[in-house]
């Protein structure tokens, strides 16, 4: 009844056979390798982007830090939310690698930290550079997908925020941890869910979805290639043995394993979910992917915890009033099995 992060759950055979293959003789390093190109080649088919640069590093920290450092000057700032992973979840790492960029956050709607509004992000880029030479300057804007409250930019919402970003000239990056799951949830293409939609660099997220660790950045415009490929050498993040990250991710896109697995994850979600409705308990974001936002009283806690079962409360402690209610995050991958989730929902 593992529900604390789809980080942790196994990889799938496909991966551990591609990298069973791969560790067979010699190969170039640093990205090349033969299964790089074949990575290059089918990403930008998925896309539709026959020029768009494509390299893969370890983390999800790393994919954002290096992209939006390759998108962002030092004396600029990053628009994001107040509960974006590049301003919660990073450890300052994207003001290191941009050398000292900051961080500007865009308040989302009334009880909605999670995503923008075009108005408010027009607002919130209005304010910079007002005070000249001694404000930071306007940068790139950055959005998840899948947010950080387990919710889904609509096609129609990301196209309007990227309209804000070309009102005033400024890149737009999508941090995509949980790209396929958002994709799936809505039935469309990558290209349609990216460069389409306006954005121009993504970090397309595998290890989230299966991978052992790996990540994808993907930018639209080529011209940014040479900056991030020397940015990632110079953060240390260029694999010599390179061709294990493109194992992972080559098995990843091969025969829809990474739509089947976020598929997988998405059901999963949608079953948990239907069960914690049965049982009456409020949710506090609707859930539309593999992420749930949900209270119970704190002695149900208490029993799924002693039972076994594994995921954060989010907004109390364990200890106290055993009849009030606590909220907590629950997080479905592609692996975990219908027995699982109806265990825990009997424990409820």
């Amino acid at each position: 009844m593992f529900f604390a992060s789809d980080n942790s759950g196994p990889i799938p055979a496909q991966v551990l056979q591609a990298l069973t293959e791969a560790n067979t003789g010699y190969a170039m390093g640093y990205g090349a390798d033969a299964e790089m190109e074949q990575v290059t080649t089918r990403i930008r088919e998925i896309f539709e982007a026959p020029d768009a640069a494509v390299y893969l590093v370890a983390t999800g920290t790393a994919a954002n830090s290096l992209a939006l450092a390759t998108l962002c000057k030092p004396f600029e700032t990053i628009f994001c939310t107040p509960t974006a992973h590049i301003h919660e979840d990073e450890c300052n790492a994207p003001e290191f690698y941009t050398g000292g960029a900051k961080l500007t956050l865009v308040p989302g709607a009334p009880g909605f930290d999670d995503k923008m509004t075009p108005e408010a992000l027009r607002a919130t880029i209005a304010k910079e550079e007002t005070r000249g030479v001694h404000g930071p300057q306007r940068g790139p804007v950055s959005l998840t997908q899948v947010t950080e409250r387990g919710t889904i930019y609509s096609l129609a919402e990301l196209q309007a925020l990227s309209a804000v970003t070309r009102e005033f000239g400024l890149p737009l990056h999508m941090d995509g941890a949980r790209f396929t799951n958002a994709l799936v949830a809505l039935d469309c293409t990558p290209a349609e869910m990216t460069w389409k939609a306006g954005v121009n660099a993504v970090s397309f997220g595998g290890t989230k979805n299966g991978l052992m660790g790996v990540e994808a950045v993907i930018f639209f415009d080529p011209k940014h290639a040479w900056e991030f490929e020397l940015r990632r050498k110079r953060g240390g993040h260029l694999f010599s043995k390179h061709r294990y990250l493109s194992a992972q991710m080559l098995a990843y896109l091969t025969d829809d394993l990474w739509l089947t697995n976020a598929r997988a994850a998405n059901a999963n979600c949608a079953t948990l979910t239907a069960g914690l409705h049965q049982k009456g308990a409020p949710f506090l974001h609707d859930p539309q992917a593999n992420m749930i936002f949900a209270a119970l009283p704190r002695a149900t806690h208490q029993r799924l915890y002693d039972n076994g079962a594994s995921y954060h409360l989010w907004d109390g402690p364990l200890e106290g009033n055993p009849d009030e209610l606590v909220a907590a995050r629950f997080v479905c991958d592609w692996a975990i099995s219908r027995d699982q989730i109806d265990q825990f929902l009997n424990l409820i």
